[in-house]
């Protein structure tokens, strides 16, 4: 479990500034979802957090300590999935876990335990080319979880995926962060997809990037899942209002 406190960030290019005075604070078990137009600085933003970047004013605390500029807290999971074709499933989960240190057989038996509990069991021998696109996404996710991060970044991990794969990838996948009690960060274009998905979003401005507006996300169902959100009476009214905030002044 996380805390993410991003504290007051500038950052430019060319004297240009990308993101701008961007104030973020994300707690425990929550997903929060950026929206903003292509090329707003979204991706410069997650690359400043996970410490990719370091900003020219502003700093990054997670859990109370500053990771300003220091890679290694954070995962980040990007658009490809980026298994290693060459690998078996197992092979390329468990590679993050070895090079951290762990013992061969225990980290087989944890990849193992994951597949079974996410539906990919029996993958394991498989090589990533024999997999769909939205099993392959499933297992770089497993790939992040099995390091235990404290925070997730998410760049668009769905944005590669047909639409019909996209729902249920989308659905699988914010349902697993749930119930593996992780914090996370989804960056996506897609409003339904962060309306279904998100306890708050953002809605970033055009660059520079700032923080336009926050939108907590209230759906009233007995059991929330990204799926049943789309049909819950509050959808089109949050549709709409962020609609509408993206389009203001763009």
């Amino acid at each position: 479990m996380a805390e993410l406190t991003v504290a007051d960030v500038t950052l430019a290019y060319e004297e240009k500034n990308v993101i701008e005075n961007i104030s973020i604070e994300l707690h425990e078990n929550e997903l929060v979802c950026l929206l903003g137009a292509s090329g707003g600085g979204k991706t410069t933003l997650f690359h400043v957090i996970a410490g990719l970047l370091k900003p020219d004013r502003g700093q990054i605390f997670l859990n109370g300590s500053d990771i300003t500029g220091d890679a290694g807290h954070i995962s980040y999971m990007l658009q490809k999935d980026m298994l290693l074709p060459y690998r078996t499933i197992e092979d390329n989960i468990a590679l993050s876990l070895l090079i951290k240190g762990e013992k061969k057989a225990a980290a087989r038996k944890k990849v193992r335990a994951y597949l079974g509990q996410f539906g990919l069991a029996d993958t394991e021998r498989k090589y990533p080319h024999q997999l769909s696109g939205g099993m392959r996404q499933r297992a770089a996710l497993i790939r992040t979880l099995a390091l235990d991060p404290d925070l997730l970044l998410l760049d668009e991990p769905f944005s590669a995926l047909d639409y019909q794969t996209r729902l249920t990838v989308c659905d699988d996948i914010a349902s697993i962060i749930k119930k593996e009690h992780k914090t996370a960060i989804l960056v996506t274009h897609d409003l339904s997809e962060a309306i279904s998905v998100a306890d708050r979003v953002l809605v970033l401005s055009s660059r520079p990037a700032s923080v336009k507006t926050i939108v907590p996300i209230k759906i009233d169902i007995p059991v929330r899942t990204p799926m049943k959100s789309r049909n819950a009476p509050e959808f089109k009214e949050y549709f709409n209002r962020l609609w509408k905030e993206l389009n203001k002044n763009a």
